[in-house]
C-alpha cells in the first residue's frame, strides 16, 4: 500500500475522509474557523514555566472529553523518592527522573492520586505531542491518552506516518490527576503547573524532540506563558517556538470527542507542524 494510500485510510477512519489531492498532489487542508477548546484555565506566571524551578519535584493530568471517565486504587509511591528529593531535574538522567515524579510530593496533587503518568513513547523521538493531565483511565493504568481521547490520538498518529512508541512520544503537563470537589476531572492549576513544568523541561532535553505539538489550552499556554484568557484558535496557524524548537498548537483528541466537526482544522494544523518538521530535519 502506497504512502498516500495508507494515508487515505487512516484519515477516513478518523473522520477526515474524504482525502482530497491539490493539483500539485499535496494534501489539502481545511481553513481554520474560530473555534476555543478548554475551560479557562488560571493564569499561570511565565516566570515559573520557564527556568525558575519551585521546590522538590512533581505530577501530571489529562483527557477532558473523558471527564470522570477513569477508577480507583491504592496511592503508589516509589521508595526512591527521598534520594532523589533534593536534587534538581535538569540533573537527572531518564532513570532517576521517573524515580522523582513517580515519588513528588511538590503539590496537592500527590494526595489523590492512584499513579503518576510519567509519559509513554520513543525517548529518542522526534515528535513530542503534549497534552494536558492525565484522567481516570490514564490515572489508573499510568499511561497517558488511554480512554476514547487516546484511540482517536492514535489514529490521529497513523494518519501522520506515526504511531505511538515510534519516533512519537506523549506527554503531559502534569503528572498527577487534577480533580474538582466533586471527583471531575479539572484544568491543573497554575501551582500545580509550575510545579511540574521542571519534569517536563527535562524530558524535553533528554528526549531532544526536533517538533513539539501543543494538544489544547493548557498545554499551549503552559509552554508558551501565555495569558490564561489567550483562546487556542488564536495560536493555531502559527509556528511557535519552545526550547528552540518549532511548536504547533492544536486542539486536544478530548475536544474533537466533543466538536467533531473540527477534525479538519486539526489535521490542518498537523499539516502545519509536517511542514515545520520536514523543514527543522533538513
Amino acid at each position: 500500500m502506497s504512502e498516500m494510500t495508507r494515508r487515505s485510510v487512516f484519515l477516513d477512519e478518523i473522520g477526515l475522509g474524504p482525502l482530497w489531492l491539490r493539483r500539485d498532489g499535496g494534501l489539502a487542508s481545511a481553513e481554520p474557523i474560530e473555534a476555543d477548546d478548554m475551560a479557562p484555565m488560571e493564569e499561570i506566571p511565565a516566570a515559573a514555566l520557564h527556568g525558575q524551578q519551585p521546590a522538590p519535584v512533581a505530577h501530571a493530568v489529562q483527557d477532558k472529553a473523558e471527564i470522570s471517565a477513569w477508577g480507583d486504587d491504592e496511592p503508589i509511591s516509589a521508595p526512591s523518592a527521598a534520594v532523589h528529593a533534593a536534587q534538581s531535574p535538569a540533573a537527572m538522567d531518564w532513570t532517576q527522573l521517573q524515580a522523582a515524579v513517580a515519588g513528588c510530593t511538590a503539590c496537592g496533587l500527590c494526595q489523590g492520586r492512584k499513579n503518576t503518568v510519567f509519559g509513554v513513547g520513543d525517548s529518542k523521538a522526534k515528535w513530542l505531542f503534549i497534552g494536558e493531565g492525565p484522567g481516570r483511565n490514564e490515572d489508573i493504568q499510568g499511561e497517558p491518552f488511554v480512554g476514547p481521547a487516546g484511540k482517536l490520538l492514535d489514529n490521529i498518529l497513523l494518519a501522520m506516518g506515526l504511531k505511538r512508541g515510534d519516533n512519537a512520544y506523549i506527554a503531559n503537563i502534569v503528572k498527577c490527576r487534577p480533580t474538582d470537589g466533586t471527583g471531575r476531572d479539572r484544568p491543573p492549576a497554575a501551582d500545580e503547573v509550575a510545579a511540574c513544568m521542571p519534569y517536563l523541561q527535562r524530558q524535553i532535553e533528554l528526549i531532544q524532540p526536533t517538533i513539539l505539538v501543543a494538544l489544547g489550552k493548557t498545554a499551549a499556554l503552559s509552554l508558551l506563558g501565555l495569558d490564561a484568557a489567550t483562546p487556542v484558535s488564536k495560536l493555531r496557524g502559527t509556528v511557535h517556538r519552545y526550547a528552540d524548537r518549532p511548536l504547533v498548537v492544536t486542539y486536544h483528541p478530548a475536544y474533537l470527542l466533543r466538536q467533531l466537526g473540527d477534525k479538519g482544522k486539526v489535521w490542518s494544523d498537523l499539516c502545519l507542524a509536517m511542514s515545520a518538521y520536514a523543514n527543522a530535519a533538513e
